[in-house]
């Protein structure tokens, strides 16, 4: 499962049995009862493994944006034992899932509604990507 982690909304996307494709799932509202949906996802989609976008700055560095996922990452982590969480870089998934959509002829309100959502597609294809290419999961258990 990968997670796109924002203030307002939460993307989450799944992937397929094979872990070859992913796609987008669902959008959850950010706030108190994110973890109690997140693990409920988790145990309807028999979830492995769930990826975690860590959003570092161009130049690598981790600011605040990176300290609150991280901090996200540890009540997910928590809430769903013992199924993994693992942060991977996802600079740009944001910018790319929004490239995408606008190809697709999706703008607006239209697009608001699904950004987050593409956006996790992108880092749980990512992940899956390199892990087929290297042979190990990209990131870091968390």
């Amino acid at each position: 499962m990968g997670v796109d982690v924002g203030d307002v909304r939460i993307g989450v996307a799944v992937s397929d049995p094979d872990g070859m494709l992913a796609t987008p799932l669902e959008t959850v509202a950010a706030g108190p009862d994110a973890f109690a949906r997140l693990a409920a996802i988790v145990a309807e989609q028999e979830t492995l493994e769930c990826v975690v976008g860590l959003p570092l700055s161009l130049s690598g560095r981790e600011g605040p944006a990176a300290a609150k996922v991280r901090e996200f990452a540890a009540g997910l982590r928590d809430t769903i034992a013992p199924v993994p969480v693992r942060l991977i870089d996802e600079r740009l998934s944001t910018m790319t899932a929004d490239g995408l959509l606008r190809e697709s002829g999706r703008s607006g309100a239209g697009k608001r509604a699904i950004i987050d959502q593409a956006a996790a597609t992108v880092i749980l294809q990512t992940a899956l990507d390199a892990e087929r290419t290297r042979g190990t999961a990209p990131g870091e258990i968390w």
